[in-house]
């Protein structure tokens, strides 16, 4: 019998990244609560709002997509899981910042989302946080 996705390893890791994104608000920054989402004093702590992942297939292939800006088409690895149901992930694909000084904010969102099947998936690798703008 297969077992349910959101009881496998991919599909739980993905729903805690989706957790934390939605638990993470600039008002938790100064949180001084013990609810607050991190471990610590906040003097200093930067409050990220994304956990960037990329995808791998069974072949050891990264996952790659198309998204497109003013009419041209790049393509993506990069994504910011917006929510796992059942043996699917619903992904925003985030593009490169051309501020490359600012590692706070490596990527940027697209107004475009793809969903995938993670019976298709057999790795994620989980990038640097980052906080991103205009979610």
């Amino acid at each position: 019998m297969k077992e349910k996705k959101d009881t496998c390893c991919l599909g739980k890791l993905l729903k805690v990244i989706d957790i934390l994104q939605r638990n993470a608000s600039g008002n938790d920054c100064f949180d001084e609560s013990c609810t607050r989402p991190y471990l610590g004093s906040s003097p200093n702590i930067i409050c990220f709002n994304t956990r960037p992942v990329t995808f791998y297939t069974r072949l050891g292939n990264i996952f790659s997509t198309t998204y497109t800006i003013d009419g041209n088409t790049y393509t993506s690895s990069v994504f910011r899981v917006e929510s796992v149901d059942d043996a699917c992930v619903k992904c925003r694909i985030l593009r490169p910042n051309p501020d490359t000084n600012d590692v706070t904010r490596a990527y940027l969102s697209t107004n475009e989302f793809i969903t995938i099947n993670l019976d298709c998936i057999c790795a994620v690798s989980c990038l640097d946080d980052i906080i991103i703008d205009n979610l």
